[in-house]
């Protein structure tokens, strides 16, 4: 299991020595806090300068992929001026990029203010759609230009109208005219190349902005410890979790500042939160649990199902190798990039499970762009197994099912051992396994004794679901009769392990509606080809490269979508009880440059 266990770290000093042992602690950056009284509102970023403008530097900088060496030393270095001139570099960007952009509006020059008594204009591109809407606009607006999509709308207000006073943003038409754009595009093609020079250079400036944002960033999450925290006239306490590794930092660090700390295991009242660690190969399980649900912290960490899981059934969803090498080709090229930044890296580990399943898939089904291989090629005789038939692909898609779902009650019975919840789950395992095994044999024409084991597997598994899925004791009639109850309510289930299972097959069809896509395709080119000579072999071209586009693109929004529906719906409506908070810790930001 591998939901770190976590102690309770009660730190005691004087009330002078506060800001220096959080400054400590923050840059120990082990401690999800615990309020010692009413718990403010979440710290807000509060970046040094002129927030928004010095985000929006700061992201415009981070944008170019190649940058310039560093500046570390801040002396001399100016925030504000910095900001100023990466922005005014966007700016010119823009009005050298908007060509394009401001045709439809027409060539026009933006009047002065007071011409317009004070007013300004407010540029909206709306779809057409969406034009009905303006009829309840009390501002006075025009369209200025239409096209069969869009319709341009300029807006006369002092002030620029709410967000939720046209149904789309505000367009950033720019400040030049278009005459006037296209003759400083005419009078020198080199400013756009001087622009984006100047755009490189400036990316040095990276680090040393981003380290004044971190840095009041830092300041407003002390101050959140700090209203955490319980103080007297002359001591304050701060608490927190920690894991049981950091122990023996935080037990230094108390020594060396002469705190009085007390370490305790959570108590069957607490609710510590729940912080997840596992290999990095497969550290990518952990961002598809936080995605849709954190497990309790007395629950298991499904990580390690999910990403092997999630694999495979996009895998088998997929079902073609020729698909996953083309995704793999793409991964190939994205790797460098995806792998500046932690999250990027775990992901295309994911990325890389995803397509090597998906190849491995593909040859056993032996689809290759919807094409098969000879049979006795290579690529043939690994040819094992027929997406077209429809028996076999039935069972091992259920029994997939079934091992997933045991999969999911074994955990459950591991977690909650001693208690009615594990009996019940060794319940249901012994019906499903029981069930499948039934239709198995009977399908198969199975030995009597056969079909006589299964039976008896799967109705032992309905009577412990029945008789033993209760904690309430018998001490009278009424006590019998609502432990009857919780048995019968138990019981009620049954329908729902039968459509959960059930809820499998769409492994098989959407693998077999993908497979049967390619093939088609294949056949509508190779029919085009044929009946229109020397037209119809680039219309056959045209055909396989939109089709399979759209075939690839189905398949990864259904391997995706039902692949992950399986395991968060299916997989944890039988592994998990209850939902957790993640670990937040007190540590200070960490810089990207």
């Amino acid at each position: 299991m591998s939901i770190e266990r976590l102690s309770r770290l009660t730190l005691a000093g004087l009330a002078t020595d506060k800001e220096a042992v959080l400054n400590r602690l923050q840059t120990l950056g082990c401690l999800h806090l615990i309020p010692l009284r009413p718990a403010p509102r979440e710290p807000e970023k509060e970046p040094a300068g002129h927030a928004v403008e010095a985000m929006q530097a700061l992201r415009y900088l981070q944008d170019v992929r190649e940058k310039r060496r560093q500046v570390r030393d801040p002396t001399g270095f100016d925030l504000p001026a910095t900001i100023q001139a990466v922005l005014d570099n966007q700016q010119r960007l823009r009005d050298l990029s908007d060509i394009g952009e401001l045709e439809p509006w027409g060539d026009f020059t933006l009047p002065p203010e007071a011409e317009l008594a004070g007013r300004r204009l407010w540029f909206y591109i709306v779809p057409q759609r969406q034009m009905r809407e303006l009829a309840s606009l009390e501002l006075p607006w025009q369209v200025v230009h239409r096209d069969n999509r869009h319709a341009w709308v300029v807006v006369v207000d002092r002030d620029e109208p709410p967000r939720d006073a046209l149904p789309v943003p505000r367009t950033l038409a720019g400040a030049l005219s278009l005459s006037e754009v296209r003759r400083r595009l005419e009078t020198t093609e080199l400013e756009l190349e001087d622009v984006l020079a100047e755009r490189w250079a400036l990316t040095r400036w990276t680090f040393l902005i981003s380290s004044r944002l971190a840095q009041a960033e830092d300041q407003a999450q002390l101050r959140h410890a700090q209203a955490l925290t319980l103080d007297e006239e002359t001591l304050f306490l701060v608490q927190g979790w920690a894991p049981e590794a950091a122990a023996a930092p935080v037990q230094a660090l108390a020594e060396e500042l002469g705190l009085a700390l007390l370490m305790e295991p959570p108590g069957p009242e607490d609710a510590p939160p729940t912080l997840l660690t596992n290999p990095a190969p497969i550290a990518a399980g952990q961002d598809l649990v936080a995605f849709y649900q954190m497990p309790a912290y007395d629950a298991w960490d499904p990580s390690r199902v999910l990403f092997f899981s999630f694999a495979a059934f996009f895998a088998m969803i997929l079902s073609d190798a020729g698909y996953a090498a083309l995704l793999g080709l793409l991964l190939a090229a994205y790797w460098r990039r995806l792998g500046e930044q932690e999250l990027g890296r775990r992901l295309r580990l994911l990325g890389a499970a995803l397509i090597g399943s998906s190849l491995a898939w593909g040859v056993l089904v032996g689809s290759y762009f919807g094409f098969v291989p000879a049979p006795e090629s290579l690529l043939g005789r690994l040819h094992l197994l027929d997406v077209n038939d429809f028996e076999t692909m039935m069972r091992l898609s259920v029994g997939i099912g079934v091992v997933h779902l045991v999969m999911a009650n074994a955990e459950m019975a591991a977690v909650q051992r001693g208690r009615a919840a594990a009996r019940v789950a060794i319940g249901w395992i012994l019906v499903m396994l029981g069930g499948f095994a039934l239709w198995l044999a009977s399908s198969a024409g199975a030995e009597p004794w056969v079909i006589q084991a299964s039976q008896v597997v799967l109705g032992a598994g309905l009577l412990v679901v029945l008789f033993l899925g209760s904690d309430r004791r018998v001490e009278g009639l009424k006590s019998l009769g609502l432990r009857a109850f919780d048995g019968l309510s138990n019981l009620a289930r049954v329908t729902q392990v039968f459509g959960d299972v059930l809820s499998y097959l769409r492994l098989f069809a959407l693998g077999l509606a993908s497979a049967s896509m390619a093939i088609t395709f294949n056949g509508l080119a190779r029919d085009v080809a044929t009946e229109l000579p020397g037209l119809g072999l680039l219309l056959a071209i045209l055909i396989l490269l939109a089709g399979h586009a759209l075939n690839l693109l189905l398949a990864l929004m259904s391997g995706v979508v039902h692949g992950l529906r399986l395991n968060f719906i299916e997989f944890y409506n039988w592994a998990l009880a209850g939902e957790g908070y993640p670990f937040k810790p007190f540590k200070r930001t960490e810089l990207r440059e």
